[in-house]
């Protein structure tokens, strides 16, 4: 068993399917993925609504007949979805969860995988969804340790335009680690389609404190301009140590004023990106549920694919 997890943290993509949730484009990416990394496929099929269904509605004659029936669609729909891989040489094992939640499904077999992806499918969360910790998108992007795939988008290119997203200065308690993380990340997947790896950061202003800045601390006079100039200044080497240390081009490194949820999405649908890398921390007990991460808040407002690789921290 260790040998086979050995494998499987450097070999396997868990690919999540939720049959109302993009089933199709979800194995069709996992497919592109599979080939291009040489990785198998688990593919688990998360149908948790056919077990309530059986339980105290109908007779208990009839409740194991419709059990059979339910499982053998089941069985017949991931087994349909893994012939697409399949036919393209993907080697492919597929399994059904019926449980709930969702998460902690995926949970306890990403822990006897190892896997180098979790892959599922994502969509709009409404402010109703995202306020209800049991959400699986956010209970994974919170707490599961292995690298996060949400596909969004429809189509792929062989040469995608790639965004990370980093925070060279380690702000909001971000060890340095996950920056280079992120970027390793990112180039794992541009380098052998031939994409591009564009890095991404945002600073905080320091213009609009200063009025309220000089009121508090009066009658000392902050130079507003010359504090916002020294924390561009000082952003911006962190983030050329950052590219120089991971090969980045200087036209491929971009910093810019402001949140990084208001500007990401912009930045990327400029850029036309298909895929972008942010790194979330791990939080835990009551701070985890009153800190939502800058991934949490804007990958709902992203157009296209999204890897969460976390921090260990």
């Amino acid at each position: 068993m260790t040998g086979e997890m050995k494998v499987g943290k450097q070999k396997l993509i868990l690919v999540v399917i939720e049959p109302d949730n993009k089933p199709h484009v979800v194995i069709e990416r996992a497919t592109w993925l599979a080939k291009l990394m040489n990785y198998k496929i688990e593919l688990l099929l998360c149908d948790p609504m056919s077990n309530p269904l059986l339980i105290g509605i109908i007779p208990s004659a009839k409740s194991s007949e419709l059990e059979r029936a339910v499982a053998q669609v089941q069985l017949g729909f991931v087994n349909e979805l893994a012939e697409i891989a399949r036919d393209q040489g993907v080697v492919v094992n597929t399994e059904v969860a019926n449980e709930r939640p969702i998460a902690e499904a995926v949970m306890s077999r990403a822990r006897a995988y190892c896997p180098a992806f979790v892959m599922k499918g994502t969509h709009y969360h409404s402010d109703a969804e995202r306020g209800i910790i049991v959400d699986t998108d956010w209970q994974l992007v919170r707490t599961c340790r292995y690298p996060i795939w949400l596909v969004k988008a429809e189509k792929f290119s062989g040469a995608p335009v790639i965004v990370a997203s980093v925070d060279p200065t380690h702000s909001h308690d971000k060890p340095a680690a996950l920056d280079d993380a992120i970027v390793r990340m990112a180039k794992s997947v541009a380098s052998p389609t031939g994409g591009e790896v564009h890095l991404f950061h945002t600073y905080e202003r320091f213009s609009g404190v200063g009025d309220k800045a000089m009121k508090v601390f009066r009658p000392v006079k902050l130079d507003v301009e010359k504090i916002e100039k020294a924390i561009k200044e000082e952003h911006r080497m962190a983030l050329d140590a950052l590219a120089l240390k991971n090969e980045i081009g200087e036209k491929f490194v971009h910093q810019l004023p402001g949140r990084t949820r208001d500007l990401l999405p912009a930045f990327v649908r400029s850029k036309k990106a298909q895929l972008v890398v942010m790194g979330a921390l791990a939080r835990w007990g009551f701070k985890r549920m009153i800190i939502g991460s800058t991934a949490e808040r804007v990958m709902d407002h992203l157009p296209c694919d999204i890897i969460i690789v976390r921090s260990g921290r």
